[in-house]
């Protein structure tokens, strides 16, 4: 049994982990949420780096005077990736919502990004 929700999560995404794995061509939507923060990455898993990122950290988001944890944020942080990833010529995702529930901003950022035209 897991001693902490933490190490809970971390389990959960190991096991999740075995089956998504990001190729060069669908990569890996990687999401991690804090807190007060929510980031995602688009990562090709082959070469180990990551393409496209974005945060609630980011000025473009940091501006808009709200808090950074909440559902609306995690939509425009949703919206903000695929955008980026479209840039990049990125259009097929494979999604890792990193061992949370797929509930509330996790859910939110993820229906955003498919809204911005991200296929996953």
């Amino acid at each position: 049994m897991a001693k902490s929700n933490l190490e809970a999560r971390k389990r959960r995404h190991e096991r999740a982990r075995k089956k998504v794995v990001g190729t060069q061509e669908r990569p890996r939507l990687a999401v991690f949420r804090s807190l007060n923060n929510i980031y995602a990455q688009i990562i090709d898993d082959a070469d180990g780096r990551t393409l496209v990122s974005a945060s609630s950290l980011d000025e473009t988001v940091k501006g808009l005077q709200q808090h950074k944890g909440n559902c609306k944020t995690a939509k425009e942080i949703g919206t903000l990736i695929a955008r980026r990833a479209q840039e990049k010529n990125i259009k097929k995702v494979v999604f890792d919502r990193g061992g949370f529930p797929y509930h509330g901003r996790v859910k939110a950022l993820a229906e955003a990004a498919r809204e911005a035209g991200l296929e996953f």
